[in-house]
């Protein structure tokens, strides 16, 4: 009994170290026959095995599986919203609603704090971070954003705790224009900077904000996403919609930015032309190589062909992850579970 327990051991640890070398592969086969578990995965009582089996490779759907390289423990006490690789390609930093970490890809059991903004009593919190990236060619500058609408740029060169910024980027709100939703709607979700490291770019619930780095009172470009949903913010409210974390992204040569919509759209804008053009992502209308069709969306009076009303658009559909190929025309969107890859026209 127990040389067949020893065997059952070795046989069962050559089988997971496999599996482990194995991980990143596409597999297309599956062992069965263990002997220290059952088909459903559950333990058996060793003492009542008394047979030794060979466990077998079984034919099985094709599958692609990932194993992590590095996990990096005791990160954050709360949900992170943002990590941002370095210029250096040796640090990182991550980001909860409270604080910003800074890692080294090597040392994965700590991190060194450099931006805390807990309050000693929570019930004073007024604010929480909502996104946060590290500079394109400067790799002790990065910047955040928060849920007020503002964004801080700190320099690691100044302080070990990056509690005070280098320039703060805000702009002044319109009394005449406020409303019970002004707070909610100036929210920042996401930030970028540009790949030249000259602009950043700013996502709020209804617009698309450039700022330039040498000017903070004010962005240097506007673009509107969705103006139309701004009759419709008590509605959006009461389904939580008006929460919802849109991201935006740059092509390869900061010519040209990128954000997502209600009803599976997604706008894009040409900061040249000032141009912009208003896209669906679809399973019905995404047929391989077929060419998308510009969207317009109705706000009122006749409808067009074509054309969407605005009471029609479906809120449960929502491109909020997009992303561009840094070099070629090549674009990606998520909605909902899906995932759709789109090329600019090839002659």
């Amino acid at each position: 009994m127990l040389k067949i327990q020893l065997c059952i051991t070795k046989i069962n640890n050559i089988l997971k170290y496999i599996q482990i070398e194995n991980r990143n592969f596409k597999l297309d086969k599956r062992a069965e026959g263990y002997n220290l578990k059952d088909e459903d995965g559950r333990l058996r009582d060793p003492f009542r095995i008394t047979t030794l089996r060979v466990p077998v490779l079984m034919p099985m759907d094709l599958m692609v599986e990932a194993s992590p390289r590095r996990i990096f423990a005791n990160a954050h006490t709360y949900h992170i919203n943002s990590i941002s690789v370095n210029s250096d390609y040796e640090t990182y930093i991550s980001a909860d609603d409270l604080r910003i970490n800074l890692w080294h890809l090597e040392i994965t059991d700590r991190s060194f704090n450099i931006v805390d903004i807990k309050p000693a009593n929570m019930e004073e919190l007024t604010e929480v971070i909502t996104a946060a990236e590290c500079h394109p060619h400067q790799c002790n500058v990065f910047v955040y954003s928060s849920s007020k609408g503002t964004i801080r740029l700190c320099d690691m060169r100044a302080a070990a705790l990056c509690d005070r910024h280098s320039k703060f980027f805000e702009e002044p709100e319109d009394p005449s224009s406020r409303s019970f939703f002004s707070e909610i709607i100036s929210s920042i979700s996401d930030v970028k900077f540009s790949h030249s490291g000259r602009y950043m770019m700013t996502r709020d619930y209804l617009s698309v904000k450039v700022w330039d780095l040498n000017m903070e009172n004010r962005p240097v470009e506007t673009y509107q996403v969705h103006e139309y949903l701004r009759s419709k913010l008590c509605s959006l409210y009461e389904n939580d919609c008006i929460f919802d974390k849109f991201e935006c992204c740059w092509n390869g040569s900061d010519s040209a930015i990128m954000t997502g919509s209600y009803n599976n759209f997604f706008r894009m804008f040409d900061r040249n032309t000032r141009r912009d053009i208003t896209l669906e992502a679809s399973r019905e209308n995404s047929k391989p190589r077929a060419m998308l069709k510009p969207r317009k969306v109705c706000t009122g009076g006749k409808r067009k062909k074509d054309e969407i009303s605005v009471d029609s658009l479906d809120f449960n559909k929502k491109i909020l992850h997009t992303a561009w190929h840094p070099k070629e025309n090549v674009i990606a969107v998520a909605a909902t579970n899906n995932l759709y890859i789109f090329q600019d026209k090839i002659n």
